[in-house]
């Protein structure tokens, strides 16, 4: 007999066993290859502006596509032209940014004091069980009570003024803001606390050298959450018993009938909230640069 009869055809290429070389190279080629929508796959700094800048556009073609075009009654809405043309009456002839001006310090106002309360009381929530148990109840309760609500309250208790409407921002950013940060602190890493008691830290040694600091980036990202969350209840409060601000200015448009005015209002709004959440986003980059390491 043939002493090749029992030898098997030749294994093809396929078949051969990948060795480790050859499969990190297939990886890596194959990370190189940019894949089109697929998930998780990150999108690059110019086209996720491209993309942004592009829904936009094609918001505002659709818009004036219907207004312009005849079917949708001004009435009702206003075209994009005459919105830009109410919004330079806006500040040339009703001194809109005095309006501006008011909404923005409210806002602010408003928000720094739910912060300052907020971020101690939620931080001692995460850290300590007992204080939790006995605040989260009520903070959980207040939670669900719409800041609107509190309104005519208010108005009996601090007048029309100012304080009224610092108080409403207060009240609806407050409660969200200490449950967020006592999530936040509360979930902190066992073992980097075990590693601290090792080293020899003492109960307030591990919440000012490992708590908090870990939480930092969290705190950070809540607030900047919240701060969206305090332009609707700035509007809420200007659309009762205001004399000033971007939500009186859209009350008053609302009685004669303007919406170019109220449309430009909103998007004066969406634009203010956009720059802050743009400028929050770059300030927690650059103080909390490590926690995307």
């Amino acid at each position: 007999m043939d002493a090749t009869s029992n030898v098997g055809p030749a294994p093809t290429p396929a078949a051969l066993p990948a060795t480790p070389r050859a499969i990190a190279v297939a990886v890596s080629s194959a990370r190189r290859r940019p894949r089109a929508m697929a998930p998780l796959e990150p999108v690059g700094l110019r086209a996720r502006w491209l993309l942004g800048v592009g829904f936009f556009i094609v918001f505002v073609c659709a818009w004036a596509f219907f207004t312009l075009g005849g079917y949708v009654s001004p009435t009702f809405l206003a075209s994009p032209i005459a919105m830009v043309r109410e919004g330079y009456l806006l500040f040339t002839e009703f001194n809109f940014m005095h309006d501006i001006g008011m909404t923005v310090w409210r806002v602010f106002g408003g928000f720094v004091l739910a912060a300052l309360v907020a971020v101690p009381l939620g931080i001692a929530m995460g850290a300590y069980k007992p204080v939790e148990a006995f605040f989260e109840p009520f903070v959980s309760f207040c939670r669900y009570l719409p800041a609107s609500a509190f309104i005519p309250l208010l108005i009996l208790w601090a007048g029309l003024g100012e304080t009224q409407k610092l108080l409403v921002i207060f009240i609806g950013s407050v409660f969200q803001i200490i449950l967020m940060v006592a999530v936040t602190v509360g979930s902190a890493r066992r073992d980097l606390m075990e590693a601290a008691y090792t080293l020899g830290a003492d109960g307030r040694g591990i919440v000012r050298r490992v708590l908090i600091p870990g939480a930092a980036p969290g705190i950070a990202e809540t607030l900047r959450l919240v701060l969206g969350w305090a332009w609707t209840y700035v509007i809420v409060a200007e659309l009762i018993g205001s004399s000033s601000g971007i939500g009186h200015m859209i009350t008053d448009s609302q009685a004669l009938l303007n919406t170019g005015q109220i449309i430009f209002g909103i998007i004066v709004i969406g634009v203010i909230g956009l720059i802050s959440d743009f400028a929050f986003k770059g300030l927690n980059r650059r103080l909390f640069a490590w926690s995307s390491l």
